[in-house]
């Protein structure tokens, strides 16, 4: 195998062991077993498993960020954005990525060296939301930062209760009470996107 190709198998193998079974079953030998690889091959590449599974987390990021940036750019009114919320999340939790997210959250919490990795990672996203929320009508209710802040949290909370719980129907009644309150916002004249 090319040496870009052991790293792909081992981040897919990082990725596959989060979500099926966790972070605390994150050894080297297993995700190497699911990468078909040596496990010194993880050292050599990653440095380190966490280094892997950060690496796991970034990849799984930049997927779902391609992926939400593409919805977002289709979106021409605060209904459509939260319909595209909304869809996003439904994948995110079909495709196992909330799982992986959540894994190392968790992990983060128990792990000080692993927390400021962690939070690095999910600033990003607070940025995406206020500027998929800048001159809609959602900024008139609050500064873009701040009410990205809240989204990226009710997110990670809705994302976190619907794994724990194995039932995402709380959230998705969440979702259209926010698409009706978004079609009532949507009345209000846009400003321009700044």
């Amino acid at each position: 195998m090319a040496t870009a190709e052991t790293r792909d198998a081992l981040v897919a193998g990082a990725i596959a062991t989060l979500r099926e079974k966790g972070h605390a079953h994150a050894s080297a030998r297993e995700i190497a077993a699911r990468a078909g690889c040596n496990q010194a091959l993880i050292f050599y590449h990653f440095g380190s498993v966490e280094r892997l599974l950060l690496a796991a987390l970034d990849r799984v990021a930049e997927l779902r960020r391609e992926r939400y940036q593409g919805l977002v750019d289709e979106s021409r009114s605060l209904k459509e954005l939260v319909a595209a919320a909304r869809t996003v999340f439904e994948e995110d939790l079909e495709l196992g990525h909330t799982a992986v997210l959540v894994e190392m959250i968790a992990a983060a919490q128990a792990n000080a060296a692993l927390r400021p990795e962690v939070a690095e990672r999910l600033r990003p996203w607070r940025g995406f939301a206020a500027d998929a929320l800048r001159g809609t009508p959602a900024a008139r209710l609050g500064s873009p930062d701040e009410l990205a802040h809240g989204v990226v949290a009710l997110y990670l909370g809705l994302e976190l209760l619907a794994v724990l719980d194995e039932d995402p129907t709380p959230a998705l009644a969440l979702f259209a009470r926010a698409d009706s309150l978004a079609s009532l916002l949507d009345l209000i004249p846009r400003r321009r996107r700044s």
